[in-house]
């Protein structure tokens, strides 16, 4: 196990070997056992997964009141196996919204630490709360020094970072700069600075700025990448120093890890994570797909039966948090579809997700019903009909798109031809579709961007 930087000691005249403080130790010691059960083979990871499901069916059906009714009598924990498990109801999304005082529980564990609300920002329009702990919080930053160890990241250089800023002092155009890269390392080791701007502000001026603070690491949403790619090269801004671009929050495409090589020479890790549970995967250090955090949550991708996918088959996705014992989530229903991959040439025994495609309503609804992903990704075909810097597409009806673009100036007639037979070639269908021009299509709640909504209603 090693992070490339200096551990951090907190005893006087003691350098080396490092001496951590308290909660240091804690995630270094939570670290070493991941270092190794990452490496079981997968039948012995699922097996410590049931013991620690156990564990936390037990304790939600005597305390939470939602599981009691559910789990008391119907689901002895002493006899729980894959088979009785996928026997227990599904939580959705409506439910957890509508009843998220009923699936607290009564007796959270004092040893579990003081408590906080984690809010999703309903960017679909459906808010939903639970209760996290220091111990939730302890397992998001240990999962986050996991993703930091996997890729050997150089925690002395720049870190920075682009998202939504709620705080409205977080918001300057000259950014937040920070002494470390954040609560998950700097209680760990001696870190390099970072520095925060804020999804809102304009793409010219944040590569303007990157240019300037020269960062060896940039994390932002895959939107603002390809709009700060693009950017750069169209005016040949170099950033050298760029060793690694970290995305989240969106589906990546395709071409995303094409563009970033081309604009910097950097490659893309990206990394799958909620706000209700924290880490669900990470990319492999050694291969673009994702590895399942299992040590934090049991993950699965059911088909429209429930039945588990097996690889190469697209499902939803269910989670199951196995250390939040306050807001207790089994087998909620995140609103993701993913894909099933196989076994990894890399060694480890965590399961393995081929690509995650993104929220049920991003799903295209064809005039005969059929409902299928709308991949249209960020080709360079689209680049060569005109400098559309982002494109959203709302299926209104079941023959109807509307195309919102965000662009610097008007198509031209031959262009408006050009990128409606793109869309109708890349879709399969001869949709209407209906232009409008936007100032921009980031969600105001977390500045995300969903390249495809639809609003058509799936036939029952």
């Amino acid at each position: 196990m090693k992070l490339d930087t200096s551990y951090r000691s907190t005893l006087a005249n003691i350098a080396w070997p490092a001496f951590p403080a308290p909660m240091a130790a804690n995630k270094l010691a939570l670290l070493f056992q991941l270092e190794q059960s990452q490496w079981q083979k997968p039948e012995e990871i699922a097996a410590a997964q049931f013991d620690q499901l156990k564990e936390l069916v037990s304790f939600a059906a005597t305390t939470v009141p939602h599981y009691r009714r559910q789990l008391y009598d119907r689901f002895p924990t002493d006899g729980l196996t894959p088979q009785t498990w996928q026997e227990i109801p599904v939580l959705t999304r409506k439910a957890l919204h509508g009843a998220a005082t009923d699936l607290r529980s009564e007796r959270i564990p004092k040893e579990h630490g003081r408590t906080f609300p984690l809010r999703t920002s309903g960017s679909t329009g459906m808010v939903v709360e639970v209760i996290g702990t220091d111990l939730t919080n302890l397992f998001w930053q240990v999962f986050c020094l996991r993703d930091h160890l996997w890729h050997r990241r150089d925690l002395t250089e720049k870190l920075c970072v682009v998202r939504h800023q709620r705080d409205p002092a977080l918001k300057e155009a000259t950014g937040a700069l920070a002494a470390g890269w954040g609560p998950a390392t700097d209680d760990v080791a001696l870190t390099g600075p970072s520095v925060n701007y804020d999804i809102m502000l304009d793409v010219a001026h944040l590569a303007e700025r990157l240019a300037v603070d020269r960062p060896g690491y940039l994390l932002s949403h895959p939107s603002v990448i390809i709009g700060l790619a693009r950017h750069c090269l169209d005016h040949r801004i170099l950033l050298p120093e760029l060793k690694e671009v970290r995305t989240m929050g969106e589906s990546p495409d395709d071409s995303l890890r094409d563009l970033c090589r081309e604009a910097w020479n950097a490659p893309v890790v990206d990394m799958y994570s909620c706000q209700e549970a924290g880490y669900l995967a990470l990319q492999c250090p050694e291969h673009p797909h994702y590895h399942v955090q299992a040590e934090n949550v049991l993950l699965e991708v059911v088909d429209h039966h429930g039945r588990a996918c097996a690889p190469g088959e697209v499902g939803r996705v269910l989670i199951t948090s196995l250390n939040n014992f306050a807001t207790p989530l089994i087998r909620y229903e995140i609103g993701d579809y993913a894909e099933v991959g196989g076994p990894c040439s890399c060694g480890r025994g965590l399961p393995v997700l081929k690509r995650i495609m993104g929220r049920y309503r991003n799903l295209l609804t064809l005039p005969d019903g059929k409902r299928r992903w709308p991949r249209l990704g960020y080709e360079s075909q689209l680049q060569e009909v005109a400098p559309i810097e982002l494109m959203q597409m709302i299926q209104t009806s079941i023959e109807e798109l509307q195309v919102r673009l965000v662009m610097e100036r008007a198509l031209d007639d031959s262009e408006m031809r050009d990128l409606t037979a793109f869309i109708q070639g890349k879709l399969g269908y001869p949709f209407r579709l209906r232009f409008e021009y936007v100032d921009t299509i980031r969600n105001a709640a977390n500045g995300k961007v969903e390249q495809f909504i639809s609003l058509v209603e799936p036939a029952p």
